[in-house]
């Protein structure tokens, strides 16, 4: 079997596509906790504990370069090249791998639940060998 033809025949087996297929998915998901996190979850902590932009939580460990006239935000100063100790950056992405685990544990759990539901196949009877069945019924002719 050629290489090409090999790798054609794994590239287009079932798990690999359903791989694909789940990769695609999650980066979408993703993208969607983040979003919540980012414009819904940490706003509203933020503003629990007292209007806090949790983003823009940071210690500059070195000072910004002489000619900087720029804001002094997170995306500013490390577009600036401002080395930063970014705590509220962690925090939010901290928060938003904690729900999108939590998530994805309850469709685990969803998942495991709904297959253990299905009914399981009744075995096949085991097939009994001729010869077994022959010494069986020679037994049972020497009993009577």
């Amino acid at each position: 079997m050629g290489f090409f033809s090999e790798f054609r025949e794994f590239a287009v087996k079932g798990n690999v596509v359903d791989l694909a297929v789940g990769v695609i998915i999650g980066a979408a998901f993703g993208k969607i906790v983040d979003s919540a996190v980012k414009d819904l979850i940490m706003p509203l902590i933020g503003r629990a504990v007292g209007g806090l932009d949790f983003s823009n939580h940071f210690v500059m460990l070195a000072s910004p370069p002489p000619d900087y006239k720029g804001a002094m935000t997170y995306e500013a100063l490390t577009k600036a090249g401002v080395p930063l100790f970014a705590y509220g950056n962690f925090l939010t992405i901290l928060l938003n791998f904690i729900i999108l685990a939590f998530i994805i544990f309850l469709m685990i759990k969803q998942i495991n639940r709904l297959k253990r539901d299905e009914p399981a196949a009744p075995a096949p009877e085991p097939v009994t060998p001729e010869d077994t069945v022959l010494l069986r019924e020679i037994r049972d002719a020497l009993r009577r």
